[in-house]
């Protein structure tokens, strides 16, 4: 399988499940602002879309998006248990918690990386993905992973967007809970083996 990615990007989660499930892969480093693979060839051949992450599967087919992607890589390795099998309340429960993670804080933080974009309009983005930090943190409670005590797909989600917030200024010391995640989760073998394959440590 290929990877395409972008160091520190949401490819990352996909990167770091490919890491805990011990699956074979090359990673393929995609510059976003021309659009090019490091070969040099076209992005937009590959995902017309033109973002990561994208996964070319070995008999030539490709899958985007990575909330697809994460669950299909863990199916591949049911006994790692990073997903709740199919079918299952449980399931449905970690599909929940992913779309929260796409639609509330991934795509309500992403603009904030445009430069473009007026200080005004940055402080109402800020100010929801404040808010919805806290929603986190409560329905988080005292659990150490979104699932519970069980490590999932969605942690590796979770754990990508937050540690954007430097790049944009956004101090999490309020969220003590979010802070002892990263730190979790952070440390996880597999995370440290992504992070110094994309050169982030």
């Amino acid at each position: 399988m290929k990877l395409y990615y972008t160091p520190g990007a949401c490819s990352l989660s996909p990167h770091i499940v490919l890491c805990e499930t011990g699956l074979n892969y090359e990673l393929v480093k995609v510059d976003l602002a021309s659009h090019t693979v490091e070969d040099g060839s076209d992005y937009f051949s590959v995902n017309p879309y033109g973002y990561v992450p994208a996964l070319g599967l070995d008999n030539g087919e490709l899958l985007f998006e990575g909330p697809a992607i994460v669950q299909y890589l863990a199916d591949k390795v049911a006994d790692k248990n990073l997903v709740p099998a199919a079918g299952t309340l449980e399931r449905a429960r970690l599909q929940q918690w992913l779309n929260f993670l796409s639609s509330e804080l991934h795509k309500g933080v992403a603009p904030l990386f445009n430069p473009a974009m007026p200080d005004e309009a940055k402080a109402l983005f800020v100010e929801r993905f404040a808010d919805r930090l806290t929603q986190l943190t409560s329905a988080l409670g005292e659990n150490d992973y979104l699932l519970g005590e069980q490590y999932s797909v969605a942690d590796a989600y979770l754990f990508t967007i937050l540690g954007w917030c430097p790049y944009f200024e956004f101090d999490l010391a309020p969220w003590p809970t979010l802070q002892a995640f990263l730190g979790r989760v952070g440390a996880r073998p597999a995370v440290q083996q992504a992070l110094k394959e994309e050169g982030l440590i």
